[in-house]
């Protein structure tokens, strides 16, 4: 953890610190922070200007750069600025300069107020107030909006300057290109030759057979799976469809933008655990905008970014053509509107009436329906027009997940069997089924297929993958009744769901084997890949949340935490440790090989961190208090004393929601980074095209 990573962590220490009372677990005094404190407006001037030393630096930081490369341009003399790209030139460029020459032989601040305490005569300070708090936040988010678009016009004003320069200087290498003497065509000509060699992969081989008399060698003639091909300078990209590659970007466009929507109204929501006089408006009140951000990010964020890469897998290891675009156009279609129009009803108030993670009305989760069962019929057409023998591994879990996914929908959806105890028991089962038949499935196919190809080596063993595929589906449809242990549910029911969860520790142990031991010899690779560490984290917490679930099932820890806020942090290890950090690999080392461009390396490892740390503080905290309030529920203790006891660990889970959903700006940004398609003018390219616009004008 670097100097950055230290004060990030001692700045939110101190920030809790200073909302929160002294507080020792002797003697439990809760926290007095409300928006009626004095505290709020000295928050506000510290948001203010910490934003704008943000501002400044960044606007310093490109200056001084701007002023160095001036600087260094000024001190370089145009001869070694002009050997200087020279050097540069790529083989393609030195043939394009040569071809010219064979012609030419044929041919012959924002100012930010002081802040003020505002107050009346009767000594009301208004700024303690939440109308006039919520107006000066409407106020402040076009001031941010705008201080954003100032900061991007002024960095294209700088890449536009540094445009200009470049074409001056491509004009100039242009010249020079066009009257180099013959001892210069020369030594381009042996640095083509030199760029040109490469190794055949033979000189230590021979191209004599082995001779193998106790048959010790496993040799392969054919290759059936292009699963990790091998590399020999870098790892070339695929030829991929541009229509296939247009439809990936744009599921994993609009996962990222539901990423960011539902995770700013759980950072909210956050927020307001303590602060909860922070609105008085219906549309948000806590009841509509929870099942929002659960809906938008397991629909709009993971979902479409689960589907986005599987059709990019699908394909791949099929070695044939995606079967339909137009299916694939339409999921997205329907997906999206599934979540616009949920999203729409639920801070309505038009609810399905109760029911976790299926809150959408039936009309509405139809559409999502319908998407699936497109992607479905797609995928298996695709599969069936494969070029090779096997199914690979990671189709198998894919399609498996779409398939309980319809299976689990309509079962939740129908209401034949929803009277009494049938409605709780098919909650239950909807519920877990979504999580892990759907979200967990999917994305372990894609790591099964991203893993390997980051590693460049083969998955650690098929038959791990194989007897994890099938025991995941035999005990994880058993479980969804763990969650009503104790209840008026039949007691052999509730068994069955505890011995099911105590089963998932095979696949899990042996998923869990398989990734790690993939590592193994590649280990040395982690350093030096921003996918990797994502993948690692991953792998850890898919055992160690996994794990914590069957831990939760037995009767004595259901009594424990199961009413407590131990599940919610528990399925933020999951949903976000394991498929939020799967995805975010995966997204990671899919893109560049689309668009061909690199995210900022120090934004992802901002993003990386932030995610980790801020998981961190949101779990570690709510687990242990959560932990000492159901010890004090089992004592006897009344109600409303174990909620002041968990107003501390409360604030630690919103510094710890703050962090994530600060990751995830970084990750926008990384997205939009690796899409974009303005780039700074590359000086020899440049020169290159003016020398082929002066050939063709004289052809």
């Amino acid at each position: 953890m670097n100097t950055l990573d230290h004060k990030a962590v001692f700045l939110c220490i101190g920030l809790s610190a200073w909302l929160s009372p002294a507080y020792s677990f002797g003697q439990h005094i809760p926290s007095d922070f409300t928006f009626h404190t004095d505290k709020w407006w000295m928050i506000y001037v510290l948001i203010l200007l910490v934003i704008v030393l943000i501002f400044a630096v960044t606007l310093n930081s490109k200056a001084n750069k701007t002023r160095k490369a001036y600087q260094e341009r000024l001190a370089t003399s145009k001869e070694e600025l002009l050997q200087h790209y020279c050097r540069t030139l790529n083989s393609t460029q030195l043939q394009t300069i040569l071809g010219q020459y064979q012609k030419h032989k044929r041919a012959l601040l924002l100012c930010i107020p002081y802040p003020l305490i505002l107050q009346i005569k009767s000594g009301i300070n208004l700024l303690s107030q939440s109308g006039i708090i919520i107006t000066i936040v409407l106020i402040l988010i076009p001031i941010l909006l705008g201080l954003a678009l100032l900061l991007s016009r002024i960095v294209r004003i700088f890449k536009r300057l540094q445009n200009k320069q470049n074409q001056l200087d491509a004009a100039t290498l242009a010249d020079h290109l066009r009257h180099l003497s013959p001892e210069e065509q020369a030594a381009m000509l042996r640095r083509k030759t030199a760029l040109d060699y490469s190794l055949t992969h033979h000189e230590l081989s021979g191209t004599e057979a082995p001779q193998d008399d106790r048959a010790l060698l496993q040799i392969s003639p054919t290759v059936d799976l292009p699963i990790a091909p091998i590399k020999k300078k870098a790892q070339p990209r695929p030829n991929i469809d541009p229509a296939l590659s247009k439809l990936i970007i744009w599921f994993l466009g609009s996962a990222t933008f539901w990423l960011l929507f539902g995770t700013t109204i759980g950072e909210y929501l956050g927020i307001k655990f303590i602060a909860p006089d922070a609105d008085h408006l219906s549309w948000l009140s806590f009841g509509r905008l929870r099942p929002v951000h659960t809906n938008a990010v397991f629909w709009g964020w993971a979902s479409l970014g689960m589907i986005g890469l599987g059709y990019y897998i699908v394909p791949r290891v099929s070695n044939c053509k995606l079967a339909s675009l137009k299916k694939g156009w339409y999921t997205l279609y329907l997906i999206n509107a599934t979540v616009i129009l949920g999203t729409w009803s639920l801070m309505a108030g038009i609810n399905n009436g109760g029911g976790e993670y299926r809150e959408y009305i039936w009309p509405i989760m139809l559409l999502f329906g319908i998407g699936l069962a497109l992607t479905l019929v797609n995928f298996l057409q695709t599969i069936a027009q494969r070029t090779t023998k096997e199914i690979y591994i990671a189709n198998w879990y894919m399609i498996a997940a779409i398939i309980f996914t319809l299976v689990i929908a309509l079962v939740a959806y129908i209401p034949f069997w929803q009277n009494g105890l049938g409605e709780t028991i098919v909650q239950g089962y909807y519920m877990h089924q979504g999580v892990g038949m759907w979200f967990m499935l999917f994305t372990l196919g894609l790591v099964y297929y991203f893993l390997p190809q980051q590693l460049n080596k083969p998955i650690y063993s098929y038959s791990l993958g194989i007897l994890a595929f099938w025991t995941q589906i035999l005990f994880y449809t058993l479980i969804g009744s763990h969650h009503f242990v104790f209840s008026s549910i039949p007691w052999w029911l509730q068994t069955v769901a505890i011995v099911g969860s105590a089963g998932m520790a095979i696949p899990v142990i042996a998923g869990t084997t398989n990734f790690l031991m993939t590592f193994r010899g590649a280990w040395h690779k982690v350093n030096n890949s921003y996918t990797l560490p994502f993948f690692l984290v991953g792998i850890i917490f898919y055992f160690t949340g996994s794990m914590q679930g069957t831990a939760e099932a037995f009767r004595f820890t259901n009594q424990l935490w199961h009413f407590t806020d131990f599940t919610v942090a528990h399925s933020h290890l999951t949903m976000y440790g394991i498929i939020s950090f799967f995805l975010w690999a995966c997204i990671y080392a899919i893109i560049p090989r689309l668009s061909g461009k690199e995210p900022p390396q120090i934004t992802v490892g901002a993003h990386f961190w932030l995610a980790l740390l801020g998981l961190l503080f949101y779990t570690i905290p709510l687990m242990y208090g959560s932990t000492l309030r159901g010890l004090r529920w089992i004592d006897g203790k009344p109600f409303l004393e174990s909620l002041t006891f968990m107003a501390p660990f409360w604030l630690w889970r919103a510094i710890g929601g703050s962090l994530m959903w600060l990751s995830h700006l970084f990750f926008a940004y990384n997205v939009y980074r690796m899409l974009k398609s303005e780039q700074l003018l590359d000086v020899n390219e440049y020169a290159i095209s003016l020398l082929d616009k002066e050939a063709k004008h004289m052809v």
